[in-house]
């Protein structure tokens, strides 16, 4: 009885980040989605910022674990634990504070997920105490999150890219007419700098020094002022500390495998998008959201290739989280939403 008084839920359960809106209140958590779990009782000793800080640095008896891979549910009880902390952390000051709240959540999903995953992420948003669960395609979040007009006839394409996959989509009149997701995104571009620094400098380095170096010199496009940055790690031959310092342009050839994987499908979106929706998508651009667009370039080598204006998101990382809040902020008086939401609950899309 206590449900109707909690406050609904907007998620974007990320590979790489969780991000929590509340309903009239907007996005109040956002952090990594690792939890912390003992090996043996698998009781969670810390979630999100607390956990990610213990990547590589836990006693034998704890692991860190990323639950989610290539965004879906790799870990379906780790998962459970995990929205369950946030949905309690989201009601932290509330009056339903001293219950156990009930919300119904609206969870972002990728567009390329079977029905067995999608299934899977509505169970364990319901196994967490939600109320109700819907999932809703990342994609159209994202475009709902970046303020595109979804419901009108105009052709809009987004590219969300996020840590585990990229989703390329046009939308015209409330749907997605144009889908493609691939399960290449932020995860892979960090394992390329890890093979670029073994191949080239013999060092072995960890997934957060690699994830710094990306965020500092990472590029698609040259730069009008290359960077450089400094990797530090392990010598694979003498077995002791090592650190060397590496520029954007080599970084850039580093990467350039996952980059090139993620323009090539664009341009294969592009190809397959209906003549009079390709006009409209010519006349306002394409959107770049989530954390990979923020690669240094990224719009100027994606605007190079297709030879389309492209513009990133205003916050591009919270863009699935704020479409995802859109939508329960207006639960039951907004038709379009409300189409959507029926939609994605039965759609059954192939894989492009």
């Amino acid at each position: 009885m206590f449900g109707a008084f909690s406050r609904d839920l907007g998620i974007d359960l990320g590979t790489a980040n969780t991000l929590v809106h509340v309903r009239g209140k907007g996005i109040v958590i956002s952090e990594p989605s690792v939890v912390a779990i003992d090996a043996k009782t698998k009781q969670v000793h810390a979630v999100g910022a607390e956990a990610k800080a213990m990547v590589g640095k836990t006693p034998a008896n704890i692991i860190a674990v990323r639950p989610l891979k290539d965004g879906v549910i790799a870990d379906f009880d780790v998962v459970e634990k995990m929205l369950a902390y946030f949905i309690k952390k989201a009601h932290a000051h509330s009056a339903v504070r001293f219950m156990d709240p009930r919300p119904r959540v609206v969870v972002g999903v990728p567009s390329g997920v079977t029905e067995v995953e999608k299934r899977a992420a509505r169970d364990a948003t319901l196994n967490a105490k939600a109320r109700e669960a819907y999932v809703v395609e990342e994609p159209m979040a994202a475009a709902i999150g970046a303020g595109l007009p979804v419901d009108e006839p105009i052709g809009s394409m987004i590219v969300d890219i996020g840590g585990g996959t990229t989703e390329v989509a046009v939308i015209s009149l409330g749907g997605i007419v144009i889908n493609h997701s691939i399960r290449t995104a932020g995860d892979e571009i960090d394992e390329a700098i890890i093979q670029f620094a073994r191949r080239e400098y013999n060092l072995l380095i960890g997934e957060r020094m690699a994830e710094r170096a990306k965020i500092v010199a990472g590029s698609a496009y040259p730069l009008e002022e290359e960077i450089k940055v400094v990797l530090r790690g392990r010598d694979l031959l003498t077995g002791l500390p090592k650190a060397v310092e590496v520029s954007s342009v080599e970084l850039r050839e580093g990467i350039a495998g996952p980059v090139n994987a993620i323009v090539q499908e664009v341009r294969l979106a592009l190809e397959e998008t209906p003549p009079e929706l390709v006009a409209d998508v010519m006349e306002h651009g394409i959107t770049l959201a989530g954390g990979g667009s923020l690669l240094h370039g990224l719009d100027k080598r994606i605007a190079a290739e297709t030879k389309m204006p492209v513009h990133i998101a205003e916050d591009p990382l919270s863009c699935v989280a704020r479409g995802a809040g859109k939508m329960v902020e207006n639960f039951g008086q907004n038709k379009v939403y409300q189409d959507i939401l029926t939609r994605s609950q039965n759609t059954r899309r192939p894989k492009l």
